[in-house]
């Protein structure tokens, strides 16, 4: 049963009907002495009593996140992937841009970045081009022509540089009337009939689950998690309502499985090609 679990991933993902979304927790692939912080409890201990006014979380966050770290195989496997539409990232590194960069013009990709509204008045999301420069003027008709677009609803310390970090943040997003007006459109489109891949995530709180259930909207019936710890009851809600088939595995034996010797090969080929 895992056995046809995997190939039906590693076929969605090759066909662009998967959408790998990646969670805090997938930094753990990064080794042992990884020095960003991994998961939202970590992120808070190393802010420590400097999580006060915006300009001081703003400069934190950036310190917290700054070290050179290479991605990891999962962001490279996922990288590589040429008809691969969307890569939805779920924490503040850079990580999986590090991964697409090596792509060349041909595999042309770009980035959506959430922004706290509390520094940029009117917005809640920056386009970005694979460069780093702004696309948000001529944006999200130029997102159409990205053959994969990174969205990073948290915001990023690379890019636009702001981010969605205060419970003010939070609620701001989750009590807007249309719930849905801080989705980008692209996403919007195209996660429509496509399966989830949540990696390095978890749903223990209400706030995570309307965020992640806000993103999932119209999408397919059928997703997966890889959750190798034994889920809270509010999680085995949330997976059942959502019907997330969990997959229990620790993260670098799932990886591992779906990035095999042929895989390896494969992306080998694909990054002599770019």
């Amino acid at each position: 049963m895992m056995g046809q679990t995997l190939r039906a991933i590693d076929a969605g993902l090759g066909d662009g009907l998967v959408i790998p979304y990646l969670g805090p927790e997938v930094l753990a692939l990064a080794g042992e002495d990884c020095p960003l912080p991994g998961s939202p409890r970590s992120l808070v201990d190393r802010l420590g009593e400097e999580f006060s006014d915006r300009k001081t979380v703003t400069k934190a966050m950036g310190a917290a996140f700054l070290g050179n770290v290479q991605p990891t195989v999962l962001h490279n496997y996922l990288a590589a992937l040429p008809t691969l539409p969307l890569i939805v990232h779920d924490w503040y590194d850079d990580l999986p841009r590090r991964a697409l960069a090596v792509r060349s013009s041909w595999s042309v990709w770009g980035m959506v970045q959430g922004v706290s509204r509390a520094t940029r008045a009117g917005h809640w999301v920056h386009y970005l081009q694979a460069d780093g420069t702004s696309a948000h003027a001529i944006a999200p008709d130029l997102a159409e022509t990205w053959a994969t677009l990174l969205y990073e609803p948290l915001g990023s310390v690379a890019g636009a540089s702001s981010f969605h970090a205060s419970e003010g943040d939070f609620v701001e997003i989750l009590a807007e009337r249309d719930y849905q007006a801080s989705i980008p459109e692209p996403v919007q489109n195209l996660r429509i009939g496509r399966h989830f891949l949540f990696l390095g995530c978890r749903f223990t709180n209400d706030c995570d689950q309307k965020f992640t259930r806000q993103i999932m909207n119209c999408s397919s019936a059928v997703h997966w998690a890889v959750l190798p710890e034994t889920p809270t009851r509010e999680e085995t809600r949330f997976l059942a309502e959502q019907n997330i088939k969990r997959i229990d595995l620790p993260l670098a034996d799932f990886v591992a499985a779906l990035t095999d010797l042929r895989h390896e090969e494969r992306i080998q080929l694909l990054m002599a090609s770019w």
